[in-house]
C-alpha cells in the first residue's frame, strides 16, 4: 500500500536515518519504536509529506487517504467540541454529490443490458458503499461514539473547543481522525494525553479498525495491544520484526546473542586460518595448503553486529537542602472554575522525605493540585501552605508551552542560570543527551521525547528539596524512564508525581492520593499496597471502578474505609457478572441480526450480477434501508464492545 525505499534525511551534518526501507502493507499494525531523537516523527512527517527527504522516496497510491496525528499541533476555534469534530465530514459531500449523479443517470437510462449500465451500477455500488462505510447516514452518532469514547461528557458537546487544554484539543483532533476512517492512521505518541479509560477505548478501536496503522508509543502495553509488527530505528537504520514489541525485544536480544556467538566462532576460524598461514607461507611443503586456507578467508563473508545504542542518561539530582518536617498542607481546599467544582474539602499532608503520587482520571484535579501547591493558582476556600525552607522544583505537562522556541538547547538554560552552575550547563546537557551540535539547536525542531530531557535538565540548575512532577514521563522512551525512576529513587528530597504509569510509579511512592468525583483520598503505601488493599488489578481497574463517596468527617471516614470498600467491593463484583451476562446475551443477538442482513445483502448482489435489469428504484430503496439497518445493528454492536 504505501513504499518507503532508502529513505535518507539529514540535517546540516548530521544524518538521522540512511536507507531506511519496508512497507506497510493493508492491515498492518506497526509500532515505530527507538530512542528519544532516532527520528521517529520525522520519518511520520516525511510519509504524510510534511518533510521532504535529503534521499529515497515515499510511494503512496492514487485514492489512499492518510490521517495523522503528530505531537504538537495547530488546532482550530471557533467552533463547539461537536462541531468541530463534525468537519471530519466534509469529504462525504463530494460522496453525495456522486450518489445522486449516479442515481440520477440510472433512472435516465434504458439500456439495462449494457456493459455501461453494469459498470454504472458497479460504480453505484462503490461510492454507496463508501458512503456508508465513513458514517453517512449516522453523523453524529458516530462523533458522539467517538468523543465519548475519549474522555468528553455530553456537556462538554456545546462548549467552545478554547475552553479545554492543550490534551482535551487533541483528543478532538484524534476524533476526527478517526471518523475520517482513512486508509492509513499515523498516530505519534497519542496516548499521552489519555487516561487509562480512554487508552482502552482506543485500543479497541484501532483492533477493529480496517486501515493500516503506523504508531508511536512508549507505552509498553498499548503497543502490545493494538501492534502486530514493530519497526525499530536503530543508530540511522530500520530493523523490522514481524510481532508486537514485547515479542520484538526478546527476538532482538536472541537475534544479538546469535550474531555474537556466530561472529566469536568465526573470529576464531579465522585466527586460526592466518595463523597457519604466517606459519607457514615459507615453507615450499606447505605451499599448496597456505594457498588453500589463503582462498578460503577470501571467500569467508564476514559476520557483522548490529550497532548497539548505548548512549543512556546520566541523571543524578543535586542533594536536597533541609526543609521543615511539614513540606505542604493543605486543609479543606475548594478549586472552582466558575460554577464547575474540580474538588472540595481535600486535605494533603506531605512530610519531609515521603514520595506522594497524585492518581485518576483526566480532569479530576491532579494538575489543578499541582499548579495550587507551586504557587501558579489560587484556590476558593481552605488552607493551602508551603512549609518552612521548602523550595520547589516543577515539571509541568505542558513543556511546550513553556520553553521559547527560538532559543537554542543551550539558551534555555543560560536563561534561567545563575551563579556557579553557569560554568557546568555544557556537561548537564551532556548528562541528556545534548552533545557537540545538538546544544546549538533551536527547541522548536526538538522531538517530544527531547524536549522533557531538556525540561528535566533545567531541574538540575537548583537543589529543590520538593520535586512536583506532572506526567514527567509521557515523552521519553523506555529507557531514559527506567533511567529517571533510578534516579527519583536516589533523590534524597520529597517527591510529587502525577502519572498514570504504574510501572514507573511501582517502588517509587509511599503515598498516594486518589482524584475522584470531587473528593481527594489518602491512601497510605505504595501503588502496589494500594491496588491490593482495593483489591484492584491494574491501575486500568482504578480509573474504571468508581468508589463510594464518603460524607462523613474525616476521622469518621477513615474509620469506615476499609469496611466500606470490602462491602462495595462484593456487591459491585455481583451486579458486574450481571450486567456482563446480559451484555454477552445482547451481544449475540446482534451478531444474529448481523449475520442475516450480511445475507440478504449477498443474496441481492448475486441477483443484481445476475439480471441487471433489476436495478429498479424499488430495488435500490430495498437494498440501502438494509445497509442503513445493517450499519446500525453494527453501530450498536461496536457500542456494547
Amino acid at each position: 500500500m504505501v513504499s518507503i525505499s532508502n529513505l535518507e534525511v539529514s540535517f546540516s551534518s548530521t544524518t538521522l536515518f540512511d536507507g531506511v526501507t519496508f512497507m506497510v502493507n493493508p492491515r498492518d499494525r506497526i509500532g515505530l519504536v527507538g530512542k528519544n531523537g532516532a527520528g521517529k516523527s520525522t520519518l511520520l512527517k516525511v510519509i504524510v509529506g510534511l518533510q521532504t527527504p535529503t534521499g529515497g522516496h515515499v510511494a503512496i497510491p492514487d485514492g489512499i487517504e492518510v490521517g495523522y496525528l503528530p505531537q504538537i499541533m495547530q488546532v482550530n476555534d471557533g467552533r463547539t467540541v461537536m462541531d468541530e469534530a463534525l468537519t471530519a465530514y466534509a469529504h462525504l459531500q463530494h460522496l453525495e454529490q456522486k450518489l445522486e449523479q449516479i442515481t440520477k443517470e440510472l433512472s435516465e437510462r434504458l439500456d439495462y443490458e449494457s456493459d455501461s449500465y453494469a459498470k454504472l451500477i458497479e460504480r453505484l455500488n462503490e461510492v454507496n458503499d463508501r458512503y456508508h462505510m465513513l458514517g453517512g447516514d449516522n453523523r453524529e452518532g458516530e462523533a458522539e461514539k467517538a468523543l465519548l469514547g475519549l474522555g468528553f461528557k455530553r456537556s462538554d458537546f456545546e462548549r467552545q473547543t478554547t475552553e479545554f487544554s492543550g490534551g482535551w484539543r487533541m483528543r478532538i483532533e484524534l476524533a476526527k481522525i478517526l471518523l475520517q476512517h482513512p486508509d492509513l492512521i499515523l498516530l505519534d505518541e497519542p496516548t499521552n494525553h489519555l487516561d487509562i479509560e480512554s487508552i482502552q477505548w482506543l485500543e479497541e478501536y484501532l483492533k477493529s479498525y480496517a486501515g493500516a496503522l503506523v504508531l508511536i508509543s512508549h507505552d509498553r502495553a498499548f503497543l502490545d495491544a493494538v501492534t502486530n509488527r514493530t519497526v525499530e530505528l536503530l543508530l540511522g537504520k530500520a530493523y523490522d520484526y514481524n510481532v508486537p514489541y514485547s515479542k520484538y525485544v526478546e527476538l532482538r536480544k536472541e537475534r544479538r546473542e546469535q550474531q555474537l556467538a556466530a561472529y566469536r566462532n568465526q573470529q576464531k576460524t579465522i585466527e586460526k586460518t592466518e595463523e597457519f598461514i604466517e606459519r607457514f607461507r615459507y615453507k615450499a611443503t606447505k605451499s599448496n595448503q597456505v594457498q588453500s586456507r589463503i582462498k578460503q578467508l577470501e571467500k569467508i563473508e564476514r559476520i557483522e553486529i548490529d550497532d548497539e545504542d548505548t548512549a543512556a542518561l546520566n541523571i543524578k539530582f543535586p542533594p536536597a537542602p533541609r526543609s521543615g518536617n511539614v513540606v505542604y498542607l493543605a486543609k479543606e481546599v475548594e478549586k472552582r472554575f466558575g460554577d464547575k467544582v474540580i474538588f472540595s474539602n481535600a486535605n494533603i499532608s506531605v512530610e519531609r522525605g515521603e514520595r506522594i503520587a497524585f492518581v485518576g482520571r483526566n480532569g479530576e484535579g491532579k494538575t489543578t493540585m499541582s499548579r495550587i501547591i507551586v504557587g501558579q493558582l489560587p484556590w476558593e476556600q481552605g488552607e493551602s501552605v508551603v512549609g518552612y525552607n521548602v523550595n520547589i522544583g516543577y515539571f509541568a505537562q505542558n513543556q511546550d508551552d513553556l520553553m521559547n522556541g527560538d532559543f537554542t538547547v543551550y539558551d534555555t538554560l543560560e536563561n534561567v542560570a545563575t551563579g556557579e552552575i553557569r560554568t557546568r550547563l555544557r556537561d548537564i546537557l551532556g548528562a541528556f543527551l545534548f552533545r557537540g551540535d545538538d546544544v546549538d539547536k533551536k527547541v522548536r525542531v526538538l522531538s517530544g521525547g527531547e524536549r522533557s530531557r531538556l525540561a528535566m535538565a533545567r531541574l538540575m540548575l537548583e537543589p529543590y528539596n520538593l520535586l512536583v512532577l506532572d506526567e514527567p514521563t509521557n515523552h521519553m522512551d523506555m529507557r531514559s524512564k527506567d533511567i529517571l525512576k533510578g534516579a527519583l529513587m536516589k533523590y534524597d528530597g520529597t517527591l510529587i508525581v502525577v502519572s498514570h504509569d504504574r510501572e514507573f510509579l511501582d517502588g517509587l511512592v509511599n503515598k498516594v492520593y486518589e482524584f475522584r468525583d470531587g473528593r481527594v483520598r489518602e491512601h497510605l503505601g505504595s501503588i502496589w499496597d494500594f491496588l491490593q488493599r482495593r483489591k484492584l488489578e491494574s491501575m486500568r481497574e482504578l480509573e474504571l471502578q468508581t468508589p463510594p463517596v464518603q460524607e462523613n468527617s474525616p476521622q469518621k471516614k477513615k474509620e469506615a474505609k476499609a469496611e466500606a470498600a470490602q462491602e462495595s467491593s462484593y456487591a459491585e463484583k455481583k451486579e458486574l457478572e450481571k450486567q456482563q451476562r446480559k451484555q454477552q446475551r445482547l451481544r449475540e443477538e446482534l451478531e444474529k441480526q448481523i449475520e442475516r442482513c450480511d445475507a440478504a445483502l449477498a443474496k441481492m448482489d448475486a441477483e443484481l450480477a445476475e439480471n441487471p435489469t433489476k436495478a429498479t428504484l424499488d430495488f435500490f430503496e430495498k437494498y440501502n434501508a438494509l445497509k442503513k439497518q445493517q450499519d446500525d445493528l453494527m453501530w450498536r454492536w461496536g457500542e456494547m464492545i
